[in-house]
This record gives C-alpha cells, structure tokens and sequence, in this order.
C-alpha cells in the first residue's frame, strides 16, 4: 500500500512540473509574440532553453497564433464538452488501481467502470500517470532461477571439456526439442500493458500451454554432412504430420 501511495505522489508531482514547465514556455512565446519575433525563431530559442522539455514544434505554432491574435490566458481553459470535475485526485487514484490490477485493461473499459469521459481517462493515463501501452517483449522460454543456474552450470562444463580436449565439440550431438501449439499467436497489441516511463518492458513466453500440442525434436552434428541433411530433409518431407 505505501509503494502504491509512494508510486502515485511521483507520478503527481512530475505531472505537475511538467505543467509548470509548459506554462513557463507559453509565457515565454507571449513575450516572443509582444515583441515581434516569428514562431520560428521562438521555437528556436524555447529549445535552446528548455532542451528536451520544449514543446513540439506543432504547440508551439498554435500558442504563438493564439498569442498573436489576442490572447492573454496562458492557462488551458476548460473545455464544454466534458466537465472539468473528471480528472480530479479520486479518479486518478482509481485509474491507478484499475491499471495495476489489470495491465492490459483498456481506456474505454476504464472510462466506462468510472462513468468518465474517454478523453478524461485518457488524460489521467498519459499526462497524469505517465503511462503508454507497450507491447511485450518475446522472449525463448520463461526459465526459472534453478533452470538458469542448471544452463550456466552445462555451458561451464561443456567448455572445461573442449579446453581438456579441441576433439571433443566433434564428438557432442546436440539436440533440442519444443511443443508445436495449436493455437492462435497472441498479436503484438494484445499483449500491449500500461507501464510508466521507467518500468521495464513486460515480457511473455513464445509459447503457451494448449490441449492440443505435437513434440517437434531435433538433432544438429558437427560432422553432419549435405548428403545427410539432403536425406533427412526428404525424410521430413515424406512424413505425415498429426497436426
């Protein structure tokens, strides 16, 4: 619970830098604009400035013209549409707690369990909490930590042998086998989740479990030659597969 209220006063507080940040740079094009300097060139010296905190090119230009044609307000105003009310603490804390519990769970789905508007929700997401859809990485096989202890032991092993004896990599038949799913690959925005900007990408397994599966093994030999493996390959060819 404390990581969780620790988490959400990071992702405000940097919510509200930025914000202050932002309106630094507005008034800033407002001066640019009372003195007659080009959107341009007020880009120019906002990036020398604020580096990469600067506003893109496209804000920049839509302030600019806004200052230009008799604004004064550097603020945002607060839009009809939608009322103002939506992102307020309370529902950025239950966003918050939807999105842990659910890393894949969408903005319209959260809109609607908040009876909140898909802009607000998408507000307190991104601008608020911080946070993007990424997709997961894949990854071989998800191996526990006495698996991987048990990989690093044969490797160490295996090159103990070749140093003792430069013959023995010839003598070694390796093989490798993996279960053949019948299943549909889950897609790259499928497996997409909502993480902050320094989360680590999530991670799946290439592979799931399914009712229906067919062991596929295979062996490699140094000395393999092409007349083998032309023999194999029309092995492979003439089998009759049950999936």
């Amino acid at each position: 619970m404390f990581g969780s209220h620790l988490f959400t006063t990071q992702k405000v507080s940097l919510a509200i830098f930025t914000m202050k940040k932002k309106i630094e740079q507005r008034v800033c094009l407002k001066f640019c604009v009372s003195n007659g300097i080009t959107a341009t060139e007020s880009l120019k010296m906002l990036q020398k400035c604020f580096g990469e905190s600067t506003l893109s090119r496209t804000q920049v230009f839509e302030w600019h013209k806004a200052f230009s044609e008799g604004r004064e307000v550097v603020e945002n105003l607060s839009h009809a549409s939608r009322p103002s009310t939506s992102v307020n603490d309370d529902n950025m804390e239950k966003v918050k707690e939807i999105v842990l519990e659910n890393r894949r769970v969408g903005i319209r789905e959260i809109a609607e369990a908040l009876n909140i508007s898909y802009g607000s929700t998408q507000h307190i997401l991104v601008n608020v909490l911080g946070m993007k859809r990424i997709a997961a990485r894949l990854v071989p096989k998800d191996l526990n930590f006495l698996q991987k202890a048990r990989r690093v032991e044969v490797a160490e092993k295996m090159l103990a042998n070749v140093t003792d004896d430069p013959t023995f990599i010839k003598r070694v038949i390796t093989g490798d086998e993996t279960w053949v799913y019948e299943y549909d690959v889950e897609t790259a925005q499928q497996s997409s989740e909502w993480r902050a900007k320094n989360e680590p990408k999530p991670k799946k397994p290439r592979q799931s479990r399914s009712k229906i599966k067919t062991m596929l093994i295979v062996f490699f030999v140094v000395w393999f030659t092409m007349n083998s493996f032309q023999r194999v390959k029309r092995s492979i060819r003439n089998t009759t597969w049950p999936f």
